[in-house]
């Protein structure tokens, strides 16, 4: 399927900085509460992510990650999710988050 640059400029992809995760025990699979700052614009958005194979909460608080911030709002469990955090599978379909190589400024979006 092929997608305009349009459709593509719709989906608004940012960075921001984890800072705050949290087991999420009530999860139907192993995740973590995320807590991203995306800056002043956008301000702090929370997530469930199933990424609980390569990190713990510890090496997750500091780090900067890639995430879609406009869809709507998704309800898992008795946690609201307002950002999908994006991430690879590995070859047993662990997810692998993506994240600059370098620091950027919070609320950059990927162009």
């Amino acid at each position: 399927m092929t997608i305009s640059y349009e459709d593509f400029e719709n989906v608004d992809i940012r960075v921001g900085t984890i800072v705050d995760a949290q087991p999420f025990p009530e999860a139907r699979r192993p995740a973590f509460k995320l807590f991203v700052d995306f800056g002043d614009e956008i301000g702090i958005k929370k997530t469930s992510a199933q990424v609980t194979v390569y990190y713990t909460p510890e090496t997750l608080i500091g780090k900067q990650v890639a995430a879609v911030v406009n869809f709507p709002e998704k309800q898992i469990g008795k946690f609201m999710s307002q950002i999908l955090v994006l991430g690879f599978p590995d070859k047993d379909g662990n997810v692998v988050l993506v994240h600059p190589s370098h620091t950027v400024p919070n609320g950059g979006k990927l162009f």
